[in-house]
């Protein structure tokens, strides 16, 4: 049955989108946004969110945590509801680092210093983990090209001394989806290794399911599809798990702040976690993004926007993006797209190969079209306010730069 606050999907492919009108300070129908797999328009919605958070802090004052708590907990569901209601525990942060190195300070590298994962890995992991190589980790790196490959490549290079995997679930710079994730669960399992899936640009834009992978933990946050805003991440962590990582905040004690923590009889007293969420606890946070994040879940709701209808609409973007395309014949050897590539495979944005993306994308922005470029990729991330019309503008812009000359660092 179709949510009654669900609009047609035709109503979002028209020109005006009829979500336009919920994300008016973003003004989503007078300017070309196609950075939606990096920074989506929040709904208006989201401005009364901030204004609760900051009305709340003066008139409760330190009182107000309480409140912030439950609306962490408002949270916590949004995030658990788009894993397909995955059981386990989540913890909150303001950006995915910070989770990742709780996760990996909690891993027995000593005993298993061996790190397995993809040469696709957005920033937040690839910095880090090039980190710790130089401290003496071995980091095995397997090819993300042909993601279908992925999944065999990674659960061949799990041996007992392997403490983790650590992979996309689709690839930041390609947008492209890893299948057969849980091949990887299984060789982790058999092996004693954990697995931290990165399904940044799964949620809300390509259903997510944990079904033979209910052990792993998985990073994701808000800033992209679930136009949450900076400052909502989120860390699920397996029911039962019982590891300590090394870098942990005073709230993994939270409960125990009015016990006496002094040792008993002289002996050193072992560090305690919190139950739950907070045994991968960080600090004092600000609260507004938790705020605003609950406002928009809560939007999400109540016009029906499931991951599954935002996978219909996303994938129809995503084929009119490319038959705009296709259908301007532009020089190859300027920019291209892998067409072989079946829409099923691709995640919530399309990539163009291009030798100057990063100039091509100046020249779109010059004419009001919104992209960006990862090395010699062009990538256009719809959103469900954009209109068919808008999506075949960008690509007539880019046609037009394109027969014009791209403009060298110092043109245009």
């Amino acid at each position: 049955m179709t949510p009654p606050g669900r609009p047609r999907p035709e109503a979002l492919y028209a020109s005006p989108n009829a979500l336009a009108v919920d994300y008016t300070r973003f003004r989503v129908s007078e300017r070309i946004l196609l950075t939606g797999h990096s920074h989506q328009a929040w709904p208006d919605v989201a401005f009364r969110g901030q204004q609760q958070a900051w009305l709340e802090a003066a008139e409760h004052v330190d009182d107000k945590w309480s409140r912030v708590l439950a609306m962490c907990d408002r949270v916590t569901e949004g995030f658990r509801a788009l894993m397909g209601g995955a059981p386990g525990h989540f913890t909150l942060d303001a950006n995915t680092h910070a989770l990742v190195v709780r996760f990996l300070s909690a891993l027995p590298l000593r005993e298993r210093p061996r790190v397995v994962t993809t040469d696709g890995e957005f920033h937040s992991v690839r910095r880090q983990l090039d980190r710790l190589e130089e401290e003496g980790i071995e980091v095995v790196r397997v090819s993300a090209a042909r993601p279908d490959e992925v999944a065999e490549r990674l659960a061949r290079q799990v041996d007992d001394r392997t403490a983790a995997v650590i992979v996309s679930s689709v690839l930041f710079e390609t947008g492209l989806r890893v299948p057969g994730l849980p091949r990887v669960a299984e060789a982790c399992r058999r092996a004693g290794a954990h697995l931290l899936i990165d399904a940044y640009h799964s949620l809300n834009v390509v259903p997510f399911s944990l079904e033979g992978m209910e052990d792993a933990f998985v990073v994701a946050g808000g800033y992209k599809y679930c136009q949450l805003g900076e400052g909502n991440c989120v860390l699920r962590v397996p029911e039962g798990c019982a590891l300590r990582p090394v870098v942990t905040g005073w709230f993994s004690e939270f409960h125990l702040l009015e016990e006496d923590r002094s040792p008993a009889g002289g002996a050193p007293r072992r560090v305690p976690y919190g139950p739950g969420p907070w045994r991968f606890g960080g600090s004092t946070f600000d609260p507004t993004s938790s705020y605003r994040a609950a406002a928009v879940f809560d939007f999400f709701r109540e016009r029906g926007l499931t991951p599954a209808f935002l996978r219909e609409v996303n994938q129809h973007q995503i084929q009119v993006l490319i038959d705009a395309f296709l259908a301007r014949d532009l020089d190859p050897q300027v920019v291209r797209l892998d067409a072989e590539v079946p829409l099923e495979a691709r995640g919530g944005f399309l990539a163009l190969h291009a030798p100057r993306a990063g100039a091509l994308s100046r020249a779109l922005r010059a004419r009001g079209v919104w992209t960006d470029a990862r090395g010699n990729r062009l990538r256009f991330g719809p959103a469900p306010y954009v209109s068919d019309r808008q999506l075949t503008d960008a690509m007539e812009a880019l046609g037009e730069v394109v027969r014009e000359g791209v403009p060298g660092p110092d043109e245009g």
